[in-house]
This record gives structure tokens, sequence and C-alpha cells, in this order.
């Protein structure tokens, strides 16, 4: 315990948060831009105003409303060590990627984390190598066993999120670094608000609702020119 009584935090948690999140982690989420290079390509997305209506809206709608949640229920899945559970949400959020390109770069970062975690001396990660594992299933194992809690696993989440998407963005639109820090510096401001929202949904209430992103996502299955992935 602490001088004020709280319970002692782990010196190292924040840190391997830190790493958890870092842009340097080899999973390869610089792919994938999630449907946003084909709303670049239909003039849906075309300055800074418009990425800032865009990715506030999947956000709010889809990773606010999907995968906040589902990394809770994970983290306490695997506090209590309830692979049942665990198996549970990683289907769960497997299923909810609507379209093959979403699905695809679920299972690519999922597996790819696994293999990270191992190098990373967390060796039961490597049970998650073969089957379909989400991102978010080894992000919250790695939260857990590093002692990470759960609304800061939330937040790293939002956050990685939000920093892959603003990167994508500063590419394809294109905009400039100093837009691209304004975009999330916005983007912070929305998250302690979309945690304490995804703190409080029921399952019934888990789901996604950006039918824009889905829609831009399976036209970019066919698109002719691309940079990324999906």
């Amino acid at each position: 315990m602490s001088d004020n009584g709280a319970p002692d935090r782990d010196p190292q948690a924040l840190l391997r948060l830190c790493h958890l999140v870092s842009p340097a982690l080899p999973v390869g989420a610089y792919a994938y831009s999630q449907g946003l290079e084909y709303a670049v390509h239909a003039g849906w997305v075309h300055d800074e105003a418009s990425t800032l209506d865009w990715l506030q809206g999947i956000s709010s709608a889809s990773v606010g409303t999907l995968d906040l949640p589902i990394v809770l229920r994970l983290h306490r899945a695997w506090t209590r060590s309830d692979i049942a559970d665990v198996r549970h949400w990683n289907a769960q959020l497997i299923a909810a990627r609507e379209t093959s390109e979403l699905r695809a770069q679920e299972l690519h970062l999922g597996r790819a984390l696994a293999r990270v975690l191992v190098e990373l001396e967390l060796s039961e990660a490597g049970e998650w190598i073969e089957p379909a594992a989400a991102f978010a299933t080894l992000f919250s194992l790695a939260a857990v066993r590093w002692h990470i809690d759960a609304r800061d696993a939330m937040s790293g989440y939002l956050w990685a999120w939000s920093e892959n998407q603003v990167l994508a963005a500063v590419k394809l639109v294109p905009l400039g670094q100093s837009a691209g820090q304004r975009l999330l510096h916005r983007l912070t401001a929305a998250m302690p608000g979309l945690i304490e929202h995804g703190l409080t949904l029921s399952d019934a209430a888990i789901g996604v609702s950006t039918p824009s992103q889905a829609l831009a996502s399976a036209l970019h299955e066919s698109q002719y020119s691309r940079l990324f992935r999906s």
C-alpha cells in the first residue's frame, strides 16, 4: 500500500503499456486503413475537418461501442483465467468485423501480436498463434500479465487505433504533420468519455453502427490503386 492508502501500482505497468501501444510494435498495423483509403478515393474524406468527422464517427460508433467493451470483458476473463469466456468474446469481436478485409486485418494483427508476445517471454500467447485470435484478445492478455488495469488498457487500445488512423490520413488525404497532431489532440479530448461509456455498456448493447466504414471497406477490395491492405 502507498502512503495515502491506495494499492501499490506496478511501476512497470505504464512502461509496458507504452511498449504495447508503440507504433514500433512489429504487428503491421501501419498497413491497414480500415476503409479510410476508399473514403479518400471517393471524396468522402478530403481535408482535416472531414477526416476528423470520419474518425470521430468510427471511434464513437465502432471502437467505443464494440472494441472497448470487449477489451474490458477480455481483461476480466484473462484475470479469472476463464478461457471459455476469452474464446467467447474473441469470437464475438471477429464476427462483428463486417467485411473480409476487416476480418483479415483482425486475424493478421492478432497472430502477429501473439508472436511478438512470445518473443517478449509471455509464452501462453503461443497458444493463440494458430487459432483465429483477435488483436484485442492478445492485447488484453498482455495487459493482465503486465499488471495494466482495465481502464488503462482501454485507453491504450483507443490511443493506438487513433494514432494509426491519423498516420494513415496524413498519407492519404494528404495532411501535414501539424494537421495530424491537431487531429490527435481533438481525438484525445474525446477519449475519456468513450472509455466511460464503454465501461457502462451491457453485453446486449455491444455492437457497431458504422455503415459507411463497412461500405468503404467492401469497395476497397476492388479499388484499382491502393497503398493499404484495407
